[in-house]
């Protein structure tokens, strides 16, 4: 499978790789990649394959083959695709990956803060959402935009590490999400730990402390269904 590089470092911008697949819907697999395959409610990677001759191929989406779990780069349509073999660099749009970095961690946060199990949520380039089975406890925009804004002022460090898949097994509780199961059989399982508030697992990116978050609000707070709120959150600082 292609090596993710990003677990272990979300930081790096780009790396060099070996085409080793180049499909003709424009799909192209690495040995190795910076870019972030879409799951877990997190969006795939954008950017750019470049070859040794200057030209860039954009990068669209990047997803994960259901077959064979490799990392697979989009490009767009009708690109010339490198032949296998070929050594490339692979580099990530950075300043977007930024932002859902950011809002990724930001949601960690507002799952703390609302206490309530996760039924789903999606992140998005600057904003991003949870729904909560709530049932009719009531909740409160400015409490809750207050309470990350505490978390994130007082610059709490956020690190990934991984534990045994059967540690997980006695932990139910590190399972935050009702809809998103950590993925089994490889013999491990990552978990992200903001220091002193959230500790859950997670195979997205994030930031390394809670201030790099920056500004944030809860902008809405809708009914889903009888027991089902759905919060959304904005960065107010998306920065460039």
């Amino acid at each position: 499978m292609t090596e993710e590089l990003f677990r272990e470092d979300a930081y790096r911008t780009h790396c060099t790789g070996i085409v080793e697949a180049a499909e003709d819907d424009a799909r192209v697999i690495l040995d190795q990649t910076v870019f972030y395959a879409r799951g877990g409610g997190q969006p795939g990677d954008r950017g750019w394959l470049v070859l040794s001759d200057g030209r860039s191929l954009e990068v669209i989406d990047t997803v994960r083959d259901a077959a064979t779990g490799d990392i697979v780069h989009v490009l767009t349509p009708s690109s010339a695709l490198p032949p296998p073999g070929v050594v490339l660099t692979a580099e990530v749009d950075w300043p977007r990956r930024h932002r859902l970095m950011r809002m990724h961690s930001a949601l960690h946060l507002l799952c703390r803060a609302v206490g309530a199990p996760v039924t789903g949520g999606q992140i998005d380039d600057g904003k991003g959402r949870l729904d909560f089975d709530l049932g009719n406890t009531p909740i409160d925009r400015d409490t809750l935009t207050e309470r990350l804004r505490r978390w994130i002022a007082e610059d709490r460090p956020i690190r990934p590490f991984w534990i045994d898949e059967a540690e997980l097994e006695s932990r139910p509780e590190l399972v935050r999400t009702l809809s998103v199961r950590p993925p089994r059989g490889q013999g491990r399982i990552r978990l992200v730990e903001i220091e002193g508030v959230d500790l859950q697992a997670c195979g997205g990116t994030h930031v390394r402390s809670t201030a790099e978050i920056g500004a944030v609000a809860v902008t809405k707070i809708e009914s889903k269904g009888k027991r089902n709120r759905r919060i959304s959150l904005t960065l107010l600082d998306p920065g460039t």
